[in-house]
């Protein structure tokens, strides 16, 4: 049974992928898409149930941690409640005020909008916040001058660093004395950005290289049926 689901995935992606130099099979393309839609939100819903029978089983069972759960499990039922009704969403139209629901479920003011104002972003501002002092913390015994390498990576880490902060034009290298006689510096803002643009970006391209290459050689393993680990198994 488990060739069937290969062979579906197999056929769909090349689909995808020849309907990209192939017009004529553009139209097969978006029933494949509006395919994909259906089986996503399917999957959404199974996922929602799979997350509440999985809390519920922890707080029945009072293990370690079931009150994270009862919390999760609660703030989950509340969001969706307020999204699948749209409470204090109002009609976005006059002739629309007899239907409660004809107003979009993110409109500002309404509940899910508030849900998402007033405690997600605040819990995820406070989150990243926090992961700040991980990181320094991580940083000041990665960036420990043992070597060559890590005495680079320690200097361009305090460039990049001090140049983000609020006295940027501070005097970062002195350079030969110009011709007309002025004090010669560079603003170690500039030579933050010099870095970014130059070693930093270089780097993200190799990386974004490395990630495509990758990707490409995944995805030919799932399409030729080699990759089959998103049937839940190691087949």
């Amino acid at each position: 049974m488990k060739h069937i689901p290969v062979l579906i995935a197999s056929l769909v992606g090349f689909l995808m992928v020849f309907a990209y130099f192939v017009p004529p099979l553009l139209s097969w393309r978006q029933t494949a898409e509006e395919w994909f839609t259906i089986v996503a939100t399917i999957a959404m819903l199974l996922g929602g149930a799979n997350l509440c029978v999985h809390h519920l089983q922890k707080i029945s069972d009072h293990e370690a941690g079931w009150g994270f759960s009862a919390v999760t499990l609660a703030a989950f039922v509340i969001t969706v409640g307020v999204g699948l009704f749209k409470l204090g969403v109002v009609p976005e139209s006059a002739k629309h005020l007899d239907h409660a629901w004809s107003g979009q479920f993110q409109q500002e003011g309404g509940g899910f909008w508030w849900i998402y104002q007033y405690l997600f972003s605040p819990v995820v501002s406070t989150m990243f916040a926090l992961l700040a002092f991980y990181v320094a913390s991580a940083a000041f015994r990665a960036f420990r001058a043992k070597n060559l390498e890590a005495m680079l990576l320690l200097v361009t880490a305090l460039i990049v660093l001090i140049g983000q902060t609020k006295d940027r034009e501070i005097t970062s290298l002195f350079l030969p004395t110009p011709a007309d006689g002025s004090l010669p510096w560079m603003p170690i803002a500039d030579l933050t950005e010099f870095i970014r643009k130059t070693f930093v970006t270089a780097g993200q391209r190799a990386i974004m290289i490395g990630v495509a290459l990758g990707v490409v050689a995944t995805s030919l393993r799932i399409l030729l049926g080699q990759d089959r680990s998103y049937l839940g198994g190691d087949e």
